[in-house]
């Protein structure tokens, strides 16, 4: 237990780092991007008087050196004050947890698709290939993974907005729920769960794509070590030997690599949330970069990483849970 807590702490410890290092770099290529945000909102005002554009940079302390301004943001970091937006006049944390719940809804069911569907495949093509009967479905499995994977999200969600939504009239194709419904309880819960549909699934196919893949050549190697050769010759039957010998052994490179592109969805719920108008943080980091709002798109930044880092650590426990030699070793 002792040695568990020690272990823990000290990963915290290297997550704390890495942070620090991401929150520094993040700001200081926002900082060299080009554009001002001053002269952003003076111009959107109709004004482009120097003193006002001057008196805009010193209200956001704009005006102050970098390490300067650098410090402060540190310090407003360490105290979870992300600072103040310039655009929407409110504080970046506020806005921030406004919006997250609705991009960890939409991640986590993405996630739990892409994982559920993903290794449910690669199980059914990898079992077809070494049974050697119905290899027709292991090609098709396989054929269908590789052309989601090599198609885009943002083509891919369109396609589904016109098919499903526009022609078919099945699933609404904007929003997270009916605007102006006024619903509440379990209606308002099947209305999120109606609009969720489309997004979830263009955002989880290319993940369920690579799952299903990884899988299947994970679970074909295991298939052919010995103790699965002594398992058959003792007359376990092959759903058997798959389900309680092959399948947790299959899943351990499938659960570094899930928790690893975990952190990665965040970045693709920016295109996600962008064309389907999911308002999540992915559509604030949009927003924030079109408008130059460097306080809450330093922000967002901070909390994506933050979630890749706490990913990661929740990778590591459940790779402990399904293969216990780790935690021994």
């Amino acid at each position: 237990m002792e040695k568990a807590l020690s272990i823990l702490i000290a990963r915290l410890g290297k997550a704390l780092f890495v942070v620090l290092g991401v929150v520094i770099i993040n700001f200081m290529l926002v900082r060299m991007a080009p554009g001002d945000p001053a002269t952003v909102l003076a111009g959107e005002s109709g004004s482009s008087d120097p003193a006002y554009v001057e008196e805009l940079r010193k209200e956001f302390g704009l005006d102050q050196p970098l390490p300067v301004q650098l410090g402060r943001y540190l310090w407003g970091v360490a105290h979870l004050d992300l600072g103040y937006s310039y655009r929407e006049r409110l504080p970046v944390l506020d806005l921030i947890l406004d919006r997250l719940p609705a991009t960890l809804l939409l991640m986590s069911c993405a996630f739990v698709f892409a994982l559920v569907f993903g290794v449910l495949f690669g199980v059914i093509a990898s079992r077809a290939r070494y049974a050697g009967r119905r290899t027709w479905l292991d090609s098709v499995l396989m054929t269908g993974s590789l052309l989601i994977y090599a198609t885009p999200q943002f083509w891919l969600a369109l396609l589904a907005i016109l098919f499903f939504s526009l022609h078919l009239g099945w699933l609404p194709p904007y929003g997270m729920e009916q605007v102006g419904g006024n619903l509440s309880g379990w209606v308002r819960v099947g209305d999120i769960a109606h609009h969720l549909v489309l997004p979830t699934v263009s955002l989880g196919c290319f993940f369920m794509a690579v799952y299903a893949r990884l899988t299947r050549a994970s679970m074909l190697e295991v298939l052919g070590m010995d103790f699965i050769k002594t398992a058959r010759a003792k007359g376990v039957p092959l759903g058997e030997t798959i389900r309680r010998h092959a399948l947790r052994n299959a899943l351990l490179p499938v659960v570094t690599f899930a928790g690893i592109q975990l952190g990665q969805m965040a970045g693709g719920a920016v295109l996600t949330e962008t064309v389907f108008g999911w308002p999540g943080i992915g559509r604030l980091m949009f927003d924030a970069l079109m408008q130059r709002d460097y306080q809450l798109l330093l922000g967002v930044f901070l909390v994506t990483s933050t979630m890749v880092v706490v990913f990661n650590l929740l990778t590591d426990l459940v790779y402990r849970l399904i293969d216990p030699r780790i935690g021994r070793a």
